[in-house]
């Protein structure tokens, strides 16, 4: 394995896991407040978004492990779409 390959497979890169998204007018933001519910357009048995640099690289469902949440993954892209995403 070349040198570059390998520093670049070193890398920390910041993984998001979307749940969902949704457009809010800004005046629905500002009079947002603690206990305040967000309903998503995505069902619950659909697969959660793993993203990097904002680009999708997995998909996956939530599990819960001890008191923590965490993913398991159920679908990967290719190694190319993996890597794209990590482009700026």
């Amino acid at each position: 394995m070349s040198t570059d390959l390998h520093t670049i497979l070193r890398l920390s890169v910041p993984l998001i896991v979307r749940i969902g998204q949704r457009t809010m007018h800004m005046s629905e933001v500002v009079s947002l407040g603690p206990g305040a519910i967000l309903e998503l357009s995505k069902s619950v048995d659909e697969d959660l978004d793993l993203l990097v640099n904002n680009k999708p690289v997995a998909r996956g469902s939530a599990v819960k492990v001890g008191e923590n949440f965490g993913v398991r993954i159920n679908a990967v892209g290719t190694a190319q779409d993996r890597v794209n995403a990590m482009k700026g």
